[in-house]
């Protein structure tokens, strides 16, 4: 009997899946997921991303069972699976849904649809995300992606199966290689998912505009559900309807919740905007946004300074303390993310490849149309963007003023007196002594206000050469925001004077 074959990638659910929705309607189904292991040797993968996927396809396969099928999940490269089941049963579709991933996904569906050419199969690919695959013009994103959203949910209730399910359970090993597995990340799962969001919506949001800057407060201001959309637990557009259904119910005294949740609309608008960039341009994840910024930093890498800073032995407090958290917990603020990449650009002159695909591996929620994007923006690496520097010692005064933070990933700080709190290394021996501190304290890798001049000067630099200047244009065209200018009165001038305003009239957008 003719099936379609569902290859679930990072979609890791049942509702609101367009792939699955279709291919259900079509006839039976036969569900797969691959466990790739060249994808799996990547520098920007870890032991956490595969566990939770692990947990989120548990969560899918016990869904489908309940429906009267199961999940399979076979370890190869993908075209070759396909091989394999195409010549023991052969499907009449293949259904997906798009992904703007990293260099390895992206060269491996060009392969699946090579495969498919070849087989004569039709891959059925849906958008994920309020990204668009092929884009022509700028100026047409942001209406797509309100479409996008504001469209029915793809919702399944039944599914035919190609076949009975198997009686064995779910299995499902990760490579021995894999490193990095946090002790205190979020765990994954559609379940896991919805309740997130519910909280947030419901409670959370509250505090969002405020609280998410703060690394005491972010864990439970932010929404924590960028893990479950990067994997695709669930699908942005539930959470964006959601999201204004919760804010339509909202009662008029609630001010400072609406204002939370507008806040937080915004980010997932910006979610996808980022994430174009790479579907756009893969090979921002990396090579330079801007050319004319090749070489700027590549030659001066500092090996010494990069360990120092994955170690968490920078002497900054506040950026070691960053780098702790994200190590135990695999998520950090959006705002400390920020930082981190700005102390490595700015004062350690790091260029950003090595240290994002540190970051990628370290970051449990790695989006990878976010992530290079937010590299090179941090970095001063597009040509468009503002220069934005993070002074470590000024973030910890504005966001951990009593050092509680500091003090609860930094242990042998806690007997610091709060003067030297931030800047340790001012401290004399002899107050020291007095404190009880008996470990080293690290030094800063270098002096920040020195290196931080430095390297803006360098940048700076290289910014207003002319061949720079000239290479602008293009990144803008390519990658800026569209958004229409604000409506203006009509004026009537005379018919000696031209008429100078235009509906037609656009506006570039680049902060976030």
């Amino acid at each position: 009997m003719p099936y379609s074959l569902v290859w679930f990638k990072r979609d890791l659910r049942w509702q609101d899946h367009a792939a699955l929705a279709q291919a259900s309607q079509d006839g039976p189904v036969r569900c797969l997921y691959v466990v790739e292991p060249e994808l799996w040797l990547q520098p920007d993968v870890a032991l956490q991303h595969f566990e939770f996927i692990r947990e989120s396809l548990q969560v899918l396969d016990a869904q489908l069972r309940r429906w009267g099928g199961e999940l399979e999940v076979v370890t190869g490269e993908v075209p070759d699976v396909l091989t394999r089941i195409w010549q023991e049963a052969p499907f009449k579709g293949l259904y997906s849904h798009e992904e703007t991933g990293n260099g390895f996904t992206y060269a491996r569906d060009l392969k699946v649809a090579d495969w498919c050419q070849a087989q004569g199969v039709v891959w059925h690919e849906f958008p994920q995300f309020g990204v668009i695959r092929r884009l022509k013009n700028r100026a047409l994103w942001q209406p797509a992606w309100e479409q996008h959203m504001k469209a029915p949910l793809k919702q399944v209730s039944t599914i035919r199966f190609w076949r009975a399910p198997k009686a064995t359970p779910f299995s499902m090993a990760a490579p021995a290689h894999l490193q990095h597995n946090p002790p205190r990340r979020q765990h994954g799962g559609r379940t896991l998912a919805l309740s997130t969001l519910h909280s947030f919506l419901i409670d959370r949001s509250v505090g969002y505009r405020g609280g998410i800057s703060s690394p005491l407060s972010a864990p439970d201001a932010c929404s924590r559900l960028s893990a479950y959309l990067a994997y695709g637990c669930i699908s942005l557009r539930e959470v964006v309807q959601q999201t204004r259904q919760q804010m339509a119910h909202l009662l008029p005294h609630e001010h400072r919740h609406r204002a939370g949740l507008a806040a937080f609309i915004s980010r997932l608008y910006w979610h996808c905007h980022f994430i174009q960039k790479l579907e756009s341009e893969p090979a921002i994840e990396w090579r330079n946004m801007h050319r004319g910024y090749d070489d700027l930093r590549e030659p001066a890498f500092n090996a010494g300074h990069f360990e120092a800073l994955k170690e968490a032995r920078t002497g900054w407090p506040m950026v070691d303390a960053c780098v702790t958290m994200l190590r135990e917990t695999g998520w950090l603020n959006f705002r400390m993310r920020a930082m981190l990449v700005s102390v490595a650009a700015y004062p350690l002159w790091l260029h950003w490849r090595p240290v994002g695909e540190w970051l990628a591996a370290q970051f449990l929620d790695y989006e990878p149309g976010i992530h290079w994007s937010q590299l090179q923006m941090q970095s001063g690496t597009t040509g468009i963007n503002t220069t934005r520097v993070y002074n470590p010692i000024k973030q910890a005064q504005d966001h951990d003023p009593q050092g509680r933070f500091v003090k609860r990933w930094l242990p042998h700080l806690q007997r610091l007196p709060d003067t030297w709190l931030f800047e340790p290394w001012k401290m004399s021996p002899e107050v020291k002594a007095y404190a009880g501190i008996q470990v080293d304290l690290p030094q800063p890798l270098v002096d920040l206000a020195a290196a931080t001049r430095e390297s803006k000067q360098r940048l700076h630099a290289r910014r207003q050469a002319p061949e720079v200047k000239a290479g602008k244009a293009a990144v803008i065209d390519k990658h800026a925001s569209r958004k229409p200018a604000p409506a203006r009165k009509r004026v009537v001038h005379s018919k000696s004077q031209p008429n100078l305003t235009s509906n037609a009239t656009q506006q570039l957008g680049f902060d976030f």
